[in-house]
């Protein structure tokens, strides 16, 4: 039987390996796992890649100097959806195959959204940090149905969020580079605008689009001086898209409200980070895939994936 030698760097699958072991070894594939708390930077794949036939990564940065080294590398499964940390063109050119799981975290991600516009728009974290230091105060909240939520970016995630604040009675904004379909702008009752229109509209704006060179930074210093002063901004896709230092300052000249942000332009986020010092700002560390069943299906379509092009490309 052929024997292949794979690296194991996705940081979610880590603790269950051995789960996967046996049918990967029953397959010809000898796994190495190394461990890995975020990801694996250019420089430390260029000390190892050589060696390996496939990986099972996260975020790994996989660029073109990457891919010149990597002289048996034949197929990246990657542990989830984005695929923005790979150079897609370098791969094709070296001959590797890239595969992901699409759709992978839409319900937590969805959830999630829809969990941080509750506590903005009721208070909650506010109201608790506040009880617990002693104080009585009956902070002035709003419900959802009072709001108007845009979202950038409606693909299966920016779906799934629209769909949610529907059903609460939100006024729904769309934007996207892409035609939406007219069967879900109808069912959902989203209209479609100009992102100039959904800056100016929105009461809380939600970035959901994937990571590309049409959407580096498409929040920035021009994008918050369009928003309301009222306006709330969530970020649960990938941290680039927002340049941090024009958040930064449209949170401490008040020109924006607060902000909720479960990614960073750096990983984990500095511990100096300005970020970190608003008491308007809720943060999460990258986490908002958070489900062990959507974990699990992951583990499963990422060994499949894997096996898949191993075996077609010999």
């Amino acid at each position: 039987m052929k024997k292949w030698k794979v690296l194991v760097s996705a940081p979610y699958m880590q603790p269950v390996p051995d789960k996967y072991r046996e049918i990967l070894e029953d397959n010809g594939v000898d796994i190495v796992v190394q461990k890995v708390k975020e990801r694996l930077s250019e420089e430390e794949l260029l000390r190892c890649i050589s060696e390996f036939d496939g990986v099972i990564c996260g975020d790994d940065r996989f660029t073109e100097r990457v891919f010149l080294s990597a002289s048996r590398l034949k197929v990246i499964s990657k542990w989830g959806t984005g695929i923005d940390s790979i150079d897609r063109k370098a791969a094709e050119v070296h001959g590797v195959a890239v595969r992901n799981t699409p759709n992978a975290f839409t319900v937590p991600v969805a959830d999630t959204v829809i969990g941080y516009m509750l506590c903005f728009a009721r208070r909650l974290p506010w109201m608790d940090q506040g009880m617990k230091n002693g104080v009585w105060d009956k902070i002035p909240g709003v419900s959802l149905a009072e709001l108007t939520l845009g979202v950038i970016g409606v693909g299966n995630i920016g779906k799934a969020v629209l769909r949610r604040a529907s059903a609460f009675g939100m006024k729904l904004l769309g934007n996207d580079i892409l035609e939406v379909p007219a069967t879900f702008i109808e069912s959902v009752g989203v209209r479609m605008v100009s992102k100039g229109d959904l800056l100016k509209e929105a009461n809380i704006v939600s970035v959901n689009c994937d990571l590309n060179q049409t959407s580096y930074h498409i929040l920035g210093e021009m994008e918050f001086s369009l928003m309301k002063a009222t306006a709330i901004v969530i970020n649960t896709a990938r941290g680039p898209l927002i340049d941090e230092r024009a958040l930064t300052d449209a949170l401490r000249n008040n020109k924006i409200a607060g902000a909720a942000l479960d990614v960073f332009e750096e990983e984990p986020l500095p511990a100096d980070s300005p970020l970190r010092s608003f008491d308007n700002v809720m943060l999460a560390p990258h986490n908002s895939n958070s489900s062990p069943a959507a974990w699990e299906r992951v583990h499963e379509n990422s060994v499949k994936n894997l096996l898949e092009e191993l075996r077609k490309r010999g």
